[in-house]
Protein backbone atom coordinates (compact mmCIF):
# COMPACT_ATOMS: atom_id res chain seq x y z
CA UNK A 1 0.00 0.00 0.00
CA UNK A 2 1.66 3.43 -1.03
CA UNK A 3 1.50 6.11 1.62
CA UNK A 4 3.38 9.73 1.54
CA UNK A 5 6.41 9.46 4.06
CA UNK A 6 4.67 10.68 7.39
CA UNK A 7 7.29 10.86 10.39
CA UNK A 8 5.33 11.22 13.67
CA UNK A 9 7.70 12.47 16.27
CA UNK A 10 9.75 9.65 18.05
CA UNK A 11 9.39 6.97 15.25
CA UNK A 12 11.18 6.28 11.88
CA UNK A 13 9.34 6.58 9.20
CA UNK A 14 8.01 4.02 6.63
CA UNK A 15 10.51 4.61 4.11
CA UNK A 16 13.24 5.19 7.05
CA UNK A 17 11.75 1.73 8.44
CA UNK A 18 12.01 -0.48 5.05
CA UNK A 19 15.38 1.26 4.19
CA UNK A 20 17.36 0.17 7.28
CA UNK A 21 16.81 -3.33 7.44
CA UNK A 22 18.62 -4.96 4.83
CA UNK A 23 16.67 -8.89 4.74
CA UNK A 24 13.80 -7.24 6.74
CA UNK A 25 12.86 -4.84 4.98
CA UNK A 26 13.03 -7.00 1.52
CA UNK A 27 10.31 -9.60 3.60
CA UNK A 28 7.63 -6.82 4.25
CA UNK A 29 8.08 -5.85 0.61
CA UNK A 30 7.59 -9.09 -1.11
CA UNK A 31 4.44 -9.60 1.50
CA UNK A 32 3.04 -6.46 0.02
CA UNK A 33 3.74 -7.52 -3.47
CA UNK A 34 1.87 -11.01 -3.26
CA UNK A 35 -1.25 -11.80 -4.45
CA UNK A 36 -4.68 -11.90 -2.18
CA UNK A 37 -5.14 -15.04 0.09
CA UNK A 38 -8.37 -16.68 -0.69
CA UNK A 39 -10.18 -19.56 0.55
CA UNK A 40 -10.97 -22.92 -1.15
CA UNK A 41 -14.55 -23.77 0.03
CA UNK A 42 -15.20 -27.45 -1.07
CA UNK A 43 -17.69 -27.95 -4.21
CA UNK A 44 -20.64 -30.33 -3.88
CA UNK A 45 -22.90 -27.91 -1.35
CA UNK A 46 -25.09 -25.11 -1.86
CA UNK A 47 -23.52 -22.03 -4.26
CA UNK A 48 -20.99 -19.98 -2.73
CA UNK A 49 -21.99 -16.02 -2.34
CA UNK A 50 -19.28 -13.40 -2.95
CA UNK A 51 -16.51 -13.36 -1.12
CA UNK A 52 -15.01 -11.67 1.94
CA UNK A 53 -12.66 -9.00 1.35
CA UNK A 54 -10.83 -8.73 4.60
CA UNK A 55 -7.75 -6.23 4.72
CA UNK A 56 -5.39 -7.28 7.69
CA UNK A 57 -3.25 -4.14 9.42
CA UNK A 58 -0.26 -4.54 12.01
CA UNK A 59 -0.23 -1.75 14.19
CA UNK A 60 2.97 -1.21 15.76
CA UNK A 61 5.57 1.56 17.18
CA UNK A 62 9.30 0.77 18.03
CA UNK A 63 10.16 2.10 21.12
CA UNK A 64 13.43 4.71 21.35
CA UNK A 65 15.20 4.45 24.18
CA UNK A 66 15.32 7.56 26.58
CA UNK A 67 17.99 7.63 29.67
CA UNK A 68 16.27 7.73 33.50
CA UNK A 69 12.24 8.04 32.18
CA UNK A 70 9.86 5.29 31.14
CA UNK A 71 10.74 4.75 26.94
CA UNK A 72 9.21 1.24 26.58
CA UNK A 73 5.74 -0.12 26.67
CA UNK A 74 4.44 -3.40 27.35
CA UNK A 75 5.09 -5.20 23.88
CA UNK A 76 7.27 -7.73 22.03
CA UNK A 77 7.81 -5.55 18.99
CA UNK A 78 10.87 -3.51 20.24
CA UNK A 79 12.72 -3.75 16.74
CA UNK A 80 12.39 -3.50 12.96
CA UNK A 81 13.59 -7.46 13.06
CA UNK A 82 10.52 -8.07 15.99
CA UNK A 83 8.07 -5.92 13.24
CA UNK A 84 9.15 -8.17 10.09
CA UNK A 85 9.43 -11.55 11.75
CA UNK A 86 5.57 -11.04 12.96
CA UNK A 87 4.70 -9.54 9.42
CA UNK A 88 6.19 -13.12 8.32
CA UNK A 89 3.95 -15.23 11.13
CA UNK A 90 0.67 -13.33 10.35
CA UNK A 91 0.95 -14.02 6.65
CA UNK A 92 1.63 -17.97 7.43
CA UNK A 93 -1.58 -17.63 9.55
CA UNK A 94 -3.83 -15.90 7.86
CA UNK A 95 -3.11 -18.43 4.99
CA UNK A 96 -3.80 -21.25 7.56
CA UNK A 97 -7.12 -19.59 8.33
CA UNK A 98 -8.24 -19.58 4.79
CA UNK A 99 -7.33 -22.92 4.59
CA UNK A 100 -10.10 -24.11 6.99
CA UNK A 101 -12.44 -21.23 5.84
CA UNK A 102 -15.79 -23.16 4.19
CA UNK A 103 -16.95 -20.29 2.47
CA UNK A 104 -15.19 -17.61 0.54
CA UNK A 105 -12.63 -15.28 1.66
CA UNK A 106 -10.12 -12.96 0.05
CA UNK A 107 -7.17 -11.87 2.77
CA UNK A 108 -5.20 -9.37 0.85
CA UNK A 109 -1.69 -8.36 1.69
CA UNK A 110 -0.83 -7.35 5.07
CA UNK A 111 -0.74 -3.20 5.52
CA UNK A 112 1.72 -1.99 7.52
CA UNK A 113 0.26 0.92 9.99
CA UNK A 114 3.31 2.70 11.69
CA UNK A 115 2.34 6.46 11.16
CA UNK A 116 -1.07 9.13 10.73
CA UNK A 117 -1.01 8.36 7.58
CA UNK A 118 -0.63 4.68 7.15
CA UNK A 119 -3.39 4.40 9.71
CA UNK A 120 -5.70 6.56 7.22
CA UNK A 121 -4.77 4.45 4.25
CA UNK A 122 -6.14 1.86 6.10
CA UNK A 123 -9.21 3.07 6.56
CA UNK A 124 -10.13 3.92 3.25
CA UNK A 125 -8.86 1.04 1.81
CA UNK A 126 -11.21 -0.96 -0.55
CA UNK A 127 -12.86 -3.90 1.30
CA UNK A 128 -15.49 -5.71 3.58
CA UNK A 129 -13.63 -5.47 6.67
CA UNK A 130 -10.36 -4.54 8.74
CA UNK A 131 -8.64 -7.59 10.77
CA UNK A 132 -6.49 -5.56 12.85
CA UNK A 133 -3.45 -6.61 14.96
CA UNK A 134 -3.33 -4.48 17.74
CA UNK A 135 0.39 -4.65 18.45
CA UNK A 136 0.83 -1.18 19.71
CA UNK A 137 0.68 2.34 18.29
CA UNK A 138 -1.01 5.37 19.51
CA UNK A 139 -4.49 5.14 20.28
CA UNK A 140 -6.03 7.86 17.43
CA UNK A 141 -4.68 5.19 14.27
CA UNK A 142 -6.77 2.58 15.96
CA UNK A 143 -9.84 4.88 16.37
CA UNK A 144 -9.75 6.10 12.98
CA UNK A 145 -9.58 2.29 11.62
CA UNK A 146 -12.34 1.51 13.87
CA UNK A 147 -14.72 4.78 11.81
CA UNK A 148 -13.95 3.60 9.19
CA UNK A 149 -17.32 2.63 8.23
CA UNK A 150 -16.16 -0.64 7.83
CA UNK A 151 -16.43 -3.55 10.35
CA UNK A 152 -13.06 -3.65 12.75
CA UNK A 153 -11.95 -7.40 14.36
CA UNK A 154 -9.07 -6.99 16.57
CA UNK A 155 -6.66 -10.02 16.98
CA UNK A 156 -3.92 -9.57 20.44
CA UNK A 157 -1.32 -11.81 21.72
CA UNK A 158 -1.10 -12.58 24.95
CA UNK A 159 0.17 -16.15 24.48
CA UNK A 160 -0.11 -16.54 20.92
CA UNK A 161 3.48 -14.84 19.91
CA UNK A 162 5.17 -11.65 21.16
CA UNK A 163 3.11 -9.83 23.61
CA UNK A 164 0.82 -7.02 22.31
CA UNK A 165 0.54 -3.92 24.10
CA UNK A 166 -3.31 -3.31 23.57
CA UNK A 167 -3.49 -6.65 25.54
CA UNK A 168 -3.60 -4.78 28.49
CA UNK A 169 -5.35 -1.35 27.39
CA UNK A 170 -7.74 -2.52 24.74
CA UNK A 171 -11.08 -2.20 27.35
CA UNK A 172 -10.28 0.50 29.89
CA UNK A 173 -8.31 2.64 27.02
CA UNK A 174 -10.04 2.16 23.96
CA UNK A 175 -13.42 0.99 24.85
CA UNK A 176 -13.77 3.12 27.59
CA UNK A 177 -11.07 5.65 27.33
CA UNK A 178 -10.05 5.60 30.45
CA UNK A 179 -13.37 5.34 31.91
CA UNK A 180 -15.59 3.41 33.74
CA UNK A 181 -18.03 3.08 31.00
CA UNK A 182 -18.01 2.01 27.16
CA UNK A 183 -17.08 5.27 25.28
CA UNK A 184 -15.82 3.68 21.79
CA UNK A 185 -19.16 4.29 19.31
CA UNK A 186 -17.79 1.42 16.55
CA UNK A 187 -16.52 -1.21 18.67
CA UNK A 188 -17.72 -3.58 21.36
CA UNK A 189 -15.90 -6.03 23.64
CA UNK A 190 -17.28 -8.70 20.74
CA UNK A 191 -14.76 -7.21 18.24
CA UNK A 192 -11.53 -8.09 20.01
CA UNK A 193 -10.23 -11.59 20.15
CA UNK A 194 -7.25 -12.71 21.95
CA UNK A 195 -4.84 -15.59 20.17
CA UNK A 196 -7.73 -17.99 18.79
CA UNK A 197 -7.88 -17.84 14.82
CA UNK A 198 -11.32 -19.87 15.55
CA UNK A 199 -12.62 -16.79 17.12
CA UNK A 200 -11.40 -14.82 13.99
CA UNK A 201 -13.08 -17.24 11.63
CA UNK A 202 -16.46 -17.08 12.74
CA UNK A 203 -16.57 -13.70 13.13
CA UNK A 204 -15.55 -13.47 9.10
CA UNK A 205 -18.53 -16.64 8.96
CA UNK A 206 -21.23 -13.92 10.22
CA UNK A 207 -19.50 -10.87 8.01
CA UNK A 208 -19.78 -13.27 4.91
CA UNK A 209 -23.14 -13.88 5.35
CA UNK A 210 -24.17 -10.57 6.33
CA UNK A 211 -22.39 -9.05 3.24
CA UNK A 212 -24.29 -11.90 1.06
CA UNK A 213 -27.86 -11.15 2.67
CA UNK A 214 -27.41 -7.45 2.25
CA UNK A 215 -28.82 -6.40 -1.20
CA UNK A 216 -31.14 -9.13 -2.20
CA UNK A 217 -33.59 -8.73 -4.71
CA UNK A 218 -36.77 -10.74 -3.62
CA UNK A 219 -39.25 -11.72 -5.99
CA UNK A 220 -42.94 -11.47 -4.40
CA UNK A 221 -45.10 -14.03 -6.31
CA UNK A 222 -48.53 -12.63 -6.14
CA UNK A 223 -48.26 -9.66 -4.41
CA UNK A 224 -47.02 -8.57 -0.82
CA UNK A 225 -49.35 -10.64 1.44
CA UNK A 226 -47.32 -11.08 4.91
CA UNK A 227 -49.28 -13.27 7.51
CA UNK A 228 -50.09 -10.89 10.26
CA UNK A 229 -50.88 -7.03 9.81
CA UNK A 230 -47.65 -5.69 11.88
CA UNK A 231 -45.57 -7.87 8.96
CA UNK A 232 -47.65 -6.44 5.89
CA UNK A 233 -46.82 -3.28 7.30
CA UNK A 234 -43.93 -2.98 8.02
CA UNK A 235 -42.12 -5.63 6.85
CA UNK A 236 -41.54 -4.04 3.53
CA UNK A 237 -40.09 -1.15 4.37
CA UNK A 238 -37.89 -3.30 6.81
CA UNK A 239 -36.53 -5.67 4.19
CA UNK A 240 -35.61 -2.29 2.37
CA UNK A 241 -33.95 0.33 4.72
CA UNK A 242 -32.55 -2.61 6.93
CA UNK A 243 -31.05 -5.15 4.28
CA UNK A 244 -31.12 -3.24 1.34
CA UNK A 245 -33.91 -5.83 -0.52
CA UNK A 246 -35.34 -4.72 -3.71
CA UNK A 247 -38.85 -6.73 -3.67
CA UNK A 248 -40.19 -7.30 -7.45
CA UNK A 249 -44.04 -8.15 -7.71
CA UNK A 250 -45.38 -10.70 -9.80
CA UNK A 251 -48.82 -10.28 -10.53
CA UNK A 252 -51.09 -13.44 -10.77
CA UNK A 253 -51.84 -12.79 -14.50
CA UNK A 254 -48.18 -12.83 -15.01
CA UNK A 255 -47.72 -15.94 -13.84
CA UNK A 256 -50.53 -17.59 -15.02
CA UNK A 257 -49.56 -16.82 -18.76
CA UNK A 258 -45.99 -18.13 -17.84
CA UNK A 259 -47.45 -21.25 -16.57
CA UNK A 260 -49.67 -21.80 -19.64
CA UNK A 261 -46.59 -21.07 -22.15
CA UNK A 262 -44.78 -23.73 -19.94
CA UNK A 263 -46.91 -26.51 -20.38
CA UNK A 264 -47.56 -25.79 -24.29
CA UNK A 265 -43.39 -26.31 -24.19
CA UNK A 266 -43.00 -29.94 -25.23
CA UNK A 267 -39.25 -29.61 -24.13
CA UNK A 268 -40.38 -27.93 -20.81
CA UNK A 269 -43.07 -30.85 -20.09
CA UNK A 270 -40.29 -33.91 -20.81
CA UNK A 271 -37.84 -31.89 -18.57
CA UNK A 272 -40.52 -32.04 -16.08
CA UNK A 273 -41.24 -35.74 -16.52
CA UNK A 274 -37.65 -36.49 -16.69
CA UNK A 275 -37.22 -34.84 -13.50
CA UNK A 276 -39.89 -36.12 -11.38
CA UNK A 277 -38.97 -39.48 -12.59
CA UNK A 278 -35.33 -38.62 -11.16
CA UNK A 279 -36.67 -37.23 -7.81
CA UNK A 280 -38.78 -40.72 -7.33
CA UNK A 281 -36.13 -42.71 -8.18
CA UNK A 282 -33.73 -41.19 -5.21
CA UNK A 283 -32.88 -43.46 -2.02
CA UNK A 284 -35.37 -42.38 0.61
CA UNK A 285 -37.79 -40.87 -1.17
CA UNK A 286 -41.35 -42.04 -1.21
CA UNK A 287 -44.39 -41.08 -3.01
CA UNK A 288 -47.70 -40.72 -1.34
CA UNK A 289 -49.44 -38.84 -3.63
CA UNK A 290 -50.04 -38.87 -7.27
CA UNK A 291 -47.07 -38.31 -9.38
CA UNK A 292 -48.66 -35.50 -11.60
CA UNK A 293 -48.66 -33.13 -8.57
CA UNK A 294 -44.47 -33.79 -8.77
CA UNK A 295 -44.62 -33.23 -12.63
CA UNK A 296 -46.88 -30.43 -11.74
CA UNK A 297 -44.18 -29.01 -9.38
CA UNK A 298 -41.04 -29.47 -11.45
CA UNK A 299 -43.43 -27.02 -13.90
CA UNK A 300 -43.76 -25.05 -11.34
CA UNK A 301 -40.08 -25.09 -10.53
CA UNK A 302 -39.31 -24.35 -14.16
CA UNK A 303 -41.07 -21.27 -14.01
CA UNK A 304 -40.25 -19.58 -10.89
CA UNK A 305 -36.65 -19.64 -11.76
CA UNK A 306 -37.13 -17.95 -15.17
CA UNK A 307 -39.16 -15.64 -13.23
CA UNK A 308 -36.41 -14.97 -10.47
CA UNK A 309 -33.26 -15.21 -13.77
CA UNK A 310 -35.41 -12.37 -15.36
CA UNK A 311 -35.65 -10.10 -12.25
CA UNK A 312 -31.84 -11.15 -11.36
CA UNK A 313 -33.70 -12.46 -8.02
CA UNK A 314 -32.39 -15.19 -5.23
CA UNK A 315 -35.35 -14.97 -3.11
CA UNK A 316 -38.94 -15.48 -3.28
CA UNK A 317 -41.92 -15.41 -1.42
CA UNK A 318 -45.23 -16.84 -2.79
CA UNK A 319 -48.55 -15.74 -1.51
CA UNK A 320 -52.18 -17.27 -1.06
CA UNK A 321 -50.10 -20.35 -0.94
CA UNK A 322 -52.77 -22.14 0.52
CA UNK A 323 -55.59 -20.92 -1.46
CA UNK A 324 -55.28 -19.48 -5.30
CA UNK A 325 -51.80 -20.22 -5.81
CA UNK A 326 -52.81 -24.13 -5.76
CA UNK A 327 -55.50 -23.36 -8.48
CA UNK A 328 -52.50 -21.76 -10.78
CA UNK A 329 -50.35 -24.62 -9.82
CA UNK A 330 -52.53 -27.46 -9.68
CA UNK A 331 -50.45 -28.36 -7.21
CA UNK A 332 -49.35 -26.50 -3.69
CA UNK A 333 -45.89 -24.65 -3.96
CA UNK A 334 -44.44 -26.63 -0.80
CA UNK A 335 -42.55 -29.28 -2.86
CA UNK A 336 -41.42 -26.69 -5.32
CA UNK A 337 -39.90 -24.65 -2.26
CA UNK A 338 -38.43 -27.29 -0.91
CA UNK A 339 -36.65 -27.77 -4.17
CA UNK A 340 -35.21 -24.83 -4.74
CA UNK A 341 -34.46 -24.51 -1.52
CA UNK A 342 -31.64 -27.45 -1.86
CA UNK A 343 -30.69 -26.05 -5.15
CA UNK A 344 -29.66 -22.79 -2.28
CA UNK A 345 -32.04 -20.38 -3.87
CA UNK A 346 -34.18 -19.26 -0.60
CA UNK A 347 -37.94 -19.51 -1.11
CA UNK A 348 -40.43 -19.60 1.45
CA UNK A 349 -44.21 -19.33 2.06
CA UNK A 350 -45.95 -15.80 2.08
CA UNK A 351 -44.55 -12.70 0.92
CA UNK A 352 -43.30 -12.18 4.84
CA UNK A 353 -40.68 -9.66 5.36
CA UNK A 354 -40.26 -10.81 8.89
CA UNK A 355 -39.32 -13.82 8.37
CA UNK A 356 -37.59 -13.39 5.01
CA UNK A 357 -34.11 -11.95 6.18
CA UNK A 358 -33.42 -13.87 9.27
CA UNK A 359 -33.98 -16.86 6.38
CA UNK A 360 -31.67 -15.38 3.78
CA UNK A 361 -29.12 -14.51 6.51
CA UNK A 362 -29.41 -17.81 8.45
CA UNK A 363 -28.55 -19.92 4.53
CA UNK A 364 -25.55 -17.09 3.45
CA UNK A 365 -24.16 -17.53 7.12
CA UNK A 366 -24.65 -21.42 7.55
CA UNK A 367 -24.43 -22.88 3.70
CA UNK A 368 -27.35 -24.93 4.31
CA UNK A 369 -30.97 -24.49 3.14
CA UNK A 370 -32.93 -22.63 6.09
CA UNK A 371 -36.00 -24.19 7.00
CA UNK A 372 -39.33 -21.48 7.31
CA UNK A 373 -42.23 -23.22 9.69
CA UNK A 374 -44.73 -22.29 12.34
CA UNK A 375 -43.92 -22.70 15.76
CA UNK A 376 -45.93 -23.84 18.82
CA UNK A 377 -46.45 -23.55 22.13
CA UNK A 378 -42.78 -24.35 24.13
CA UNK A 379 -43.84 -26.73 27.10
CA UNK A 380 -41.41 -28.66 29.47
CA UNK A 381 -38.17 -27.39 27.03
CA UNK A 382 -40.07 -28.93 24.44
CA UNK A 383 -41.17 -26.87 21.26
CA UNK A 384 -42.95 -28.48 18.01
CA UNK A 385 -41.94 -26.87 14.08
CA UNK A 386 -43.53 -27.87 11.35
CA UNK A 387 -44.22 -26.95 7.52
CA UNK A 388 -45.34 -28.57 4.46
CA UNK A 389 -42.12 -26.93 2.20
CA UNK A 390 -39.19 -28.36 4.12
CA UNK A 391 -36.09 -28.68 2.16
CA UNK A 392 -34.44 -32.07 2.21
CA UNK A 393 -30.53 -31.58 1.53
CA UNK A 394 -30.48 -29.92 5.42
CA UNK A 395 -26.79 -30.24 5.78
CA UNK A 396 -25.65 -28.63 2.68
CA UNK A 397 -25.10 -31.54 0.78
CA UNK A 398 -26.78 -34.83 1.69
CA UNK A 399 -30.31 -35.44 1.09
CA UNK A 400 -32.45 -36.48 4.00
CA UNK A 401 -34.81 -39.07 3.62
CA UNK A 402 -38.65 -37.84 3.14
CA UNK A 403 -41.90 -38.67 2.04
CA UNK A 404 -44.11 -36.64 -0.75
CA UNK A 405 -47.47 -36.86 0.47
CA UNK A 406 -50.31 -34.21 -0.13
CA UNK A 407 -50.07 -30.47 1.52
CA UNK A 408 -52.09 -31.10 4.88
CA UNK A 409 -54.56 -27.89 4.82
CA UNK A 410 -56.14 -28.95 1.50
CA UNK A 411 -54.80 -32.26 1.53
CA UNK A 412 -54.01 -31.68 -1.83
CA UNK A 413 -50.94 -31.75 -4.54
CA UNK A 414 -47.10 -32.46 -3.52
CA UNK A 415 -45.48 -31.45 -0.56
CA UNK A 416 -42.44 -32.73 1.93
CA UNK A 417 -42.67 -34.92 5.07
CA UNK A 418 -38.93 -34.79 5.87
CA UNK A 419 -37.31 -37.39 8.60
CA UNK A 420 -35.08 -35.36 10.69
CA UNK A 421 -31.88 -36.75 12.05
CA UNK A 422 -32.58 -37.29 15.76
CA UNK A 423 -29.69 -35.90 18.29
CA UNK A 424 -29.16 -33.28 14.94
CA UNK A 425 -28.10 -29.81 16.51
CA UNK A 426 -30.04 -26.97 15.12
CA UNK A 427 -30.16 -22.37 15.45
CA UNK A 428 -33.91 -21.53 15.69
CA UNK A 429 -34.13 -18.31 14.97
CA UNK A 430 -38.35 -16.46 15.85
CA UNK A 431 -38.35 -12.86 14.19
CA UNK A 432 -40.85 -11.06 15.81
CA UNK A 433 -43.82 -9.40 13.79
CA UNK A 434 -42.55 -5.63 13.79
CA UNK A 435 -39.11 -6.11 12.49
CA UNK A 436 -37.32 -5.31 15.90
CA UNK A 437 -36.30 -8.22 17.25
CA UNK A 438 -35.27 -11.82 17.52
CA UNK A 439 -35.70 -14.51 19.88
CA UNK A 440 -33.53 -17.48 19.25
CA UNK A 441 -31.52 -20.77 20.61
CA UNK A 442 -30.12 -23.89 20.51
CA UNK A 443 -32.22 -26.96 19.95
CA UNK A 444 -31.83 -30.60 19.08
CA UNK A 445 -33.91 -32.85 17.41
CA UNK A 446 -36.21 -34.84 19.19
CA UNK A 447 -38.01 -36.49 16.97
CA UNK A 448 -39.48 -36.67 13.26
CA UNK A 449 -43.34 -37.27 14.19
CA UNK A 450 -46.74 -37.49 12.36
CA UNK A 451 -49.16 -35.32 13.80
CA UNK A 452 -52.39 -33.74 12.01
CA UNK A 453 -50.78 -30.41 11.45
CA UNK A 454 -48.04 -29.14 8.58
CA UNK A 455 -45.95 -32.33 7.03
CA UNK A 456 -42.33 -31.65 8.11
CA UNK A 457 -42.31 -31.58 11.33
CA UNK A 458 -40.07 -31.97 14.24
CA UNK A 459 -39.93 -32.39 18.05
CA UNK A 460 -37.18 -30.52 19.85
CA UNK A 461 -35.78 -30.18 22.76
CA UNK A 462 -34.58 -26.14 24.02
CA UNK A 463 -31.12 -25.78 24.98
CA UNK A 464 -31.57 -23.14 27.45
CA UNK A 465 -34.29 -21.51 29.26
CA UNK A 466 -37.82 -22.42 27.80
CA UNK A 467 -39.59 -20.76 30.42
CA UNK A 468 -38.35 -17.39 29.38
CA UNK A 469 -38.61 -17.88 26.03
CA UNK A 470 -42.86 -18.94 26.91
CA UNK A 471 -42.86 -15.73 28.56
CA UNK A 472 -41.50 -13.59 26.19
CA UNK A 473 -42.13 -14.98 22.94
CA UNK A 474 -43.17 -12.61 19.78
CA UNK A 475 -43.83 -13.64 16.23
CA UNK A 476 -44.75 -16.56 14.65
CA UNK A 477 -43.00 -18.06 11.99
CA UNK A 478 -39.49 -19.62 12.62
CA UNK A 479 -36.54 -19.91 10.80
CA UNK A 480 -34.39 -23.04 11.59
CA UNK A 481 -31.02 -24.84 10.01
CA UNK A 482 -29.03 -27.84 10.80
CA UNK A 483 -26.08 -26.62 13.35
CA UNK A 484 -25.12 -23.91 15.83
CA UNK A 485 -25.02 -20.81 14.35
CA UNK A 486 -26.02 -18.42 17.02
CA UNK A 487 -23.12 -16.62 18.05
CA UNK A 488 -22.32 -15.93 14.00
CA UNK A 489 -26.48 -14.50 13.79
CA UNK A 490 -25.65 -12.27 17.05
CA UNK A 491 -22.72 -10.80 15.52
CA UNK A 492 -24.18 -10.06 12.40
CA UNK A 493 -27.30 -8.67 13.73
CA UNK A 494 -25.39 -5.90 16.04
CA UNK A 495 -24.76 -4.00 12.94
CA UNK A 496 -28.68 -3.83 11.66
CA UNK A 497 -30.03 -2.15 14.67
CA UNK A 498 -32.34 -5.40 15.26
CA UNK A 499 -32.28 -6.32 19.13
CA UNK A 500 -31.16 -10.04 19.66
CA UNK A 501 -32.09 -12.48 22.85
CA UNK A 502 -30.96 -15.71 23.10
CA UNK A 503 -32.28 -17.70 25.44
CA UNK A 504 -29.69 -21.10 25.49
CA UNK A 505 -26.13 -20.16 27.06
CA UNK A 506 -23.19 -18.61 24.54
CA UNK A 507 -20.84 -21.21 23.36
Amino acid sequence: MRTRNVTAPGKLSRRGFLGGVGGAAAALTSIAAEAPATSKPSTGGLPHGAPLRVLPLLVYQIPVRRERTSWRPYGGLKSREDVAAEARRIKDELAALCGRAEFPVEVLPLAMVGNDAEAEAGARAECDALLVFASGGAQHWLERLAASGKPNIWFLRHRSGPFYLWYEIAHWRFLRKNEDTIKEEHMDAGDIVVDEYDDVLWRLRALYGLKNARGTTSLAVGGLAAYSEPGQRLGPAHAKDVWGYTITPVADAELVAALAAARNDRNVMQKAEAQAAELLAQPGVTLKTERRFVVNTFLAVHVLKELMAAAGAANLGVAHCMGGLIGQLDTPPCLALSLLNDEGYTAFCHTDYTHTPPGVLLRWISGKPSFVNNSHFPHHGIVTLAHCAAPRRMNGKDFEPAEIPTHFESDYGAATKVEYRKGQALTVIIPNLTCTKWFAFRAEVLDSPAYDICRSQMDVTIDGDWRRLLAGMQGFHTVTCYGDYLREVAYALKRTGIAWENVSKEA
